[in-house]
């Protein structure tokens, strides 16, 4: 029995269906932190015990992401991300019924981690890639970056208000039911079959050889590892280095708050931006700045005012470099592997996660200080503004395929 076919995307169905996906998948992670305290007294936990399971989420994410790209890719997102919901939504039930620690690192670690492989930014990019024209593409999705920004400015006090009201277990499987509002948002992304369309056909072994061996790729990628670094070392440790100063914890809370708030104006700018500047001299002055912004910040008197000041200005760069990083990867290898190729770049990424938390808290606790941390990321900041460079953002030149 045949299939009915499906119609053409839209672009207000891609952004709006797009969107709110990214703003549920991403909004829900950001306010992971707010069950850290919960979890580890009732469960009679270390806090490494919770810090370890987010890590190999972090690991596990980036991993998965470019097998979720290539299924994206091949199947269609639309199966990827009804696979990535439910998988989301059983990790969030199982992570308040853990009872010991490897349970936990299964549910939070693992199963969330992949599950968000599956329903983030390189199966949605994917979508837009391939349902966008080129001359909007970066701005679309500047667009989708911008919703989950919002959506971590929007989850974390509502995830804090569950807590509060129901206690952490019941506010986790409320998010376990608010996840799979992903499936029918999915059916807004269903794209028609693309048999036989045309363009140049290769296969995923050919785009995987053509891409690590391009210097252009192996550049974003090294500037994605330094943004992953960046941002995941200042998110999970500045809070504890206000405090070492001696400043409020009301403070750290204001300072994520504004991060989550400016982080939707920088990403949806870097998205505009990025259809009028070389994207690779928007990533390089994005790098640049976000190391100027830390080199102020560590030099100027410590007050509210500047933590405050830092965290708007970094919040503009947070995933700024989201919309062009990924903008320029359609541009020099074309749509028809983008997930794929995203999820690789997203990868590196995800390493810098790890390490960026992992040497924050080895290297305080070798030195009793944060500063040589923070002077890493200055140091990688400036690597990554060079690295951009000698991007190319051309199409990349392929032999003709041979006549019949």
């Amino acid at each position: 029995m045949p299939t009915a076919a499906v119609k053409p995307l839209s672009l207000p169905q891609i952004l709006l269906c797009g969107a709110f996906i990214v703003t549920l998948s991403m909004g829900v992670r950001h306010g992971f932190g707010l069950w850290l305290q919960p979890i580890t007294m009732e469960r009679g936990w270390s806090r490494e015990t919770f810090a370890f399971a987010l890590a190999v989420q972090n690991l596990a994410w980036g991993i998965a992401g470019p097998i979720a790209g290539a299924l994206a890719d091949k199947f269609g997102a639309f199966r990827v991300l009804i696979g990535g919901a439910l998988l989301y939504a059983a990790g969030l039930v199982l992570m308040a019924l853990a009872s010991t620690g490897p349970g936990f690192t299964g549910a939070a670690g693992i199963l969330v981690g992949v599950a968000q492989a599956g329903v983030t930014y390189a199966v949605v990019y994917g979508v837009i890639g391939r349902n966008v024209a080129p001359e909007r593409r970066s701005w679309a999705m500047g667009i989708t970056a911008a919703a989950g920004s919002f959506g971590q400015f929007l989850m974390v006090p509502v995830e804090s208000a569950l807590i509060s009201a129901f206690g952490w277990q019941n506010a986790l499987y409320t998010l376990g039911l608010l996840v799979i509002v992903i499936v029918p948002l999915a059916f807004g992304l269903r794209e028609p079959d693309r048999t036989g369309a045309p363009g140049h056909s290769q296969s995923i072994g050919a785009a995987l050889r053509e891409a690590f061996g391009y210097p252009s790729f192996r550049w974003l990628m090294a500037g994605y590892f330094v943004c992953g670094f960046q941002v995941v070392f200042i998110g999970v440790h500045m809070p504890s280095y206000l405090k070492d100063r001696g400043m409020d914890p009301q403070v750290a809370t204001v300072a994520l708050a504004l991060i989550g708030l400016f982080n939707v104006f920088g990403t949806y700018a870097a998205g505009e931006i990025g259809q009028r500047w070389p994207k690779r001299y928007l990533l390089s002055a994005i790098y640049a700045l976000r190391s100027f912004a830390i080199v102020l910040f560590l030099w100027l008197p410590l007050t509210p005012l500047s933590v405050y000041v830092f965290s708007a200005v970094i919040g503009l760069l947070w995933l700024s470099t989201v919309p062009p990083t990924n903008a320029v990867v359609a541009q020099i290898f074309g749509v028809q592997y983008l997930s794929m190729l995203g999820g690789f770049v997203f990868l590196s990424h995800q390493v810098g996660s790890f390490m960026g938390v992992w040497l924050g808290g080895k290297l305080f606790d070798a030195t009793g200080s944060y500063d040589l941390v923070w002077w890493i990321a200055v140091a990688l900041g400036v690597f990554a503004a060079l690295v951009n460079l000698p991007v190319r953002e051309t199409p990349i030149a392929r032999a003709a395929p041979a006549a019949a």
